[in-house]
């Protein structure tokens, strides 16, 4: 697959970049890879530190409310029952770790189908390396006019740490940048373009 490389006025440059079929047009895109790749991104930000207070952490008299039998009714012990206002929770919510494992061959092939997706939906572009040498979010908010792609979520990909750029992201809505090595799933899927640098390309044409 072919893409044209674009400059950031959002002139083609006539410069022509290969994407791998192997990463950008695989025969048999997987939706449930991908289904389970995005699920285990999202289970390991959950911080999981929900706590509900059972009956026996529960501040209150443990005195008995009345007699065993003949009050008319049912059977009750402390204050603290779960029955009662106020009283514990059954089963309540503890502290836990929602992660789970997943094979990196089954990772790799989700990523490889999310790309593989953007690729056939056109929403893959190649842009010229873009550098700056202070944080500059105009300037950065004006190549994503000049590119057609001003007010859609944009994900930047750049071959490598690019400080300024990354702060002359920070306040654009709808915009985050990742370096190609640590694309992933839910990012891919996350942005409504994937806009890739020129010297990033071979890096994501060597993703394993």
């Amino acid at each position: 697959m072919e893409l044209a490389v674009y400059n950031i006025k959002g002139e083609d440059t006539g410069r022509k970049v290969t994407l791998n079929d192997e990463i950008f047009a695989i025969a048999e895109p997987n939706e449930h890879a991908v289904y389970l790749d995005v699920k285990q991104f999202l289970a390991n930000k959950r911080q999981g530190t929900h706590k509900a207070k059972e009956r026996s952490e529960i501040a209150g008299s443990t005195k008995k409310l009345g007699r065993q039998k003949g009050g008319g009714g049912a059977r009750h012990g402390d204050i603290k029952s779960p029955l009662f206002h106020g009283g514990g929770r059954v089963f309540g919510p503890r502290p836990r770790n929602y992660g789970f494992k997943l094979n990196k061959k089954v990772k790799a092939l989700a990523r490889r189908s999310a790309l593989t997706y953007k690729a056939q939906n056109n929403q893959i572009m190649v842009v010229e390396d873009i550098h700056f040498d202070a944080p500059k979010t105009k300037e950065f908010v004006n190549i994503t006019r000049n590119l057609k792609l001003e007010g859609q979520k944009v994900l930047l990909v750049l071959n490598g740490q690019e400080p300024n750029l990354y702060l002359s992201l920070r306040n654009v809505p709808n915009a985050s940048v990742v370096t190609a090595s640590d694309i992933n799933t839910y990012r891919v899927l996350d942005n409504r373009m994937i806009l890739v640098t020129e010297s990033s390309v071979d890096a994501l044409n060597n993703l394993k």
